[in-house]
């Protein structure tokens, strides 16, 4: 049976959350869209969407329903999958994107294997350590956020082809029609989407062709005493309820549609992109587009109480770390403590420090530098570090350093997974780094252009736009890929799929997933009520325990007198998850997000 959430706790997080149960046979639910709270005060359970034959969750409904509808045209999971990334590129500009990069975990049921696709964002081959410091060697705010300097090479357009004509089944004009006719016909502007905008209208409103898309022009009348009067026009970002209209990028889209990603990497949309870098003084070249390859890995894993847990390889950090800090977990009786207790909390905050604490020195592009991804998530190398943590007690972040697990070897960003029913998963998390990425849209092609270099340590010890640190294993190099947290993921049970999920979030990325993991597996909640739950997430520094509103206080002063330093913050994440068994789907959008809907048929 699900474990059963305190009616109190959840009656306080009613008003930010939503959950919606629907089984259709021929048409996607679309409940969710609306933020409308279900709940059952009887059985104390959100419900989470069910269906038969797939599902598609994903940040935002537009792109969701253009998935389902590939699902029910015969496409399958990496058909829809596609789908959903180009449409996301449309209907959620600060974060879905073709300017940008991310990771794609496919399941194969044919096939019987996992596929872990990396189209992260390289550095331009004029790159350089040292590129964002001043001439006295300190980091120069913004440069490697808000300038031309701060893009690397896109590589989401050829990872979502390179899935899509691999192990597709539809054509590619197909999958994208969903996406061009959305930036052709347009869409209307959501309240989440106007706050966003309005938040980045400094950072957008810098670049005219970031403008043209963005923003709208609004007369007012100037004050005078007698008509007639004078009007002054002002420039300002789209507002809910208002259309955007994308004509270059639904041009952009067509063009990939009919040439695939050539037309990105070395026609006419890579000519105008290296052309918008030259004019600022940027580093990408056409040369840098041609050279771009996404690249099949093998997928970190790990198991948890006997289930087998896939997520991503480095140059992620995500798979690496999940599978480190549910190798310490595993020793604890969670279920017994209860979800939210300050014990099993207090345990995960210590797991977290001692996995991002290697993190800042272990992770990095393996292409580039020796990553111990085996020594890492070696269960040996967790009975090792397990010594280092007090049941009772917070170790203070000072006293904790990167371990050794070499002896062991052997935001914003988005997130959506699909699951169909001949048993193929798609877990996938791209990104253009922060909303909107660097805020410049390449003019001519309606494509907005990833600060992916700030992901880099721009020097050793150097914290980067999350407040996360690095070392030389990430230091930027020509060629090279940035570290990232993004953890698409898939949790097996008797080798199959059996939890699809992934968030977005920057830092706080892995420490989401792992607790959707942790939800799922020790306490029993199905998508929507592990959604719902008030997250927690430590980094190892700044020392201090993140926590959401809605923990118990005395949960927080529990924590607080094991030592923790407590500080409620915004809310973390925005997990699109789904849950399968028995061939039955049930999943969830994550209620932070209003914009964002779960839908099967």
């Amino acid at each position: 049976m699900p474990a059963r959430l305190p009616l109190r706790r959840l009656a306080r997080l009613l008003p930010a959350l939503c959950a919606c149960s629907a089984l259709l046979a021929a048409q996607p639910c679309a409940a969710q869209q609306s933020g409308e709270v279900r709940y059952d005060f009887r059985e104390r359970i959100f419900t989470p969407v069910t269906a038969r034959q797939g599902m598609v969750a994903s940040d935002q409904a537009l792109a969701t329903q253009a998935g389902v509808r590939i699902l029910q045209r015969g496409g399958n999971a990496v058909d829809a999958a596609v789908a959903v990334g180009f449409a996301l590129a449309v209907v959620l500009p600060n974060a879905g994107n073709l300017g940008g990069g991310g990771f794609m975990l496919i399941h194969d049921a044919a096939g019987g294997r996992e596929i872990v696709l990396d189209f992260r964002e390289t550095a331009p081959a004029r790159a350089r350590a040292g590129m964002f410091l001043t001439p006295g060697g300190d980091v120069e705010a913004g440069k490697s956020l808000y300038t031309h300097l701060a893009v690397g090479v896109p590589g989401t357009v050829a990872g979502l082809v390179h899935a899509q004509r691999k192990f597709g089944k539809l054509p590619l004009a197909a999958v994208v029609a969903p996406a061009i006719d959305l930036a052709r016909k347009g869409f209307r502007v959501s309240p989440t989407l106007a706050e966003v905008l309005q938040v980045e209208r400094e950072n957008l409103g810098r670049w005219p062709a970031s403008r043209a898309v963005f923003f709208k022009e609004v007369r007012q009348a100037l004050p005078c005493s007698q008509p007639p009067c004078a009007e002054s026009t002002t420039s300002e970002p789209l507002a809910a309820g208002d259309l955007l209209v994308q004509p270059d990028l639904a041009n952009s889209l067509q063009a990939i549609a009919r040439d695939g990603a050539e037309a990105f990497y070395e026609g006419e949309i890579g000519r105008l992109i290296a052309a918008e870098a030259a004019r600022h003084g940027g580093l990408l070249t056409r040369e840098d587009l041609r050279a771009y390859r996404a690249v099949e890995r093998e997928p970190v894993s790990g198991e948890y109480r006997g289930l087998r847990v896939t997520s991503m390889p480095p140059p992620s950090s995500g798979g690496v770390h999940i599978v480190q800090m549910l190798n310490l977990l595993q020793r604890y009786p969670l279920s017994d403590y209860g979800a939210g207790s300050a014990q099993a909390l207090h345990l995960m905050a210590e797991a977290m420090k001692l996995a991002y604490a290697d993190r800042s020195r272990w992770l990095g592009d393996p292409d580039h530098a020796d990553v111990p991804a085996a020594g890492l998530t070696s269960p040996a190398y967790a009975d090792e570090l397990a010594r280092g943590i007090d049941p009772q007690r917070a170790t203070p972040a000072d006293r904790i350093a990167p371990g050794n697990p070499l002896p062991y070897e052997s935001p914003q960003t988005t997130h959506y997974s699909v699951a169909d029913a001949a048993g193929n998963a798609v877990s996938t998390t791209y990104t253009l780094n922060l909303n909107f990425g660097s805020g410049i849209v390449a003019a001519g092609t309606g494509i907005l252009l990833n600060n992916e270099m700030d992901d880099f340590s721009a020097k050793p010890g150097a914290a980067n736009a999350y407040g996360l640190t690095g070392g030389e294993a990430n230091a930027i190099a020509p060629g090279k890929r940035p570290l990232s947290s993004m953890s698409p993921t898939i949790v097996y049970r008797d080798g199959k799929p059996w939890l699809v999920t992934g968030s977005p979030g920057g830092a706080r990325i892995i420490s989401t997933v792992l607790q959707a993991v942790v939800n799922a597996v020790d306490f029993g909640m199905n998508p929507a009520e592990s959604a719902a739950m008030p997250r927690i997430h430590h980094q190892w520094t700044p020392d201090y325990l993140r926590v959401e509103r809605g923990l118990s206080p005395d949960t927080t002063r529990l924590l607080a007198q094991m030592g923790h330093d407590v500080r409620v913050m915004p809310t973390m994440g925005s997990t699109q998850t789904i849950q399968i068994e028995e061939g039955r789907f049930q999943g969830a959008s994550d209620p932070r997000n209003p914009d964002g809907l779960t839908a099967g048929y």
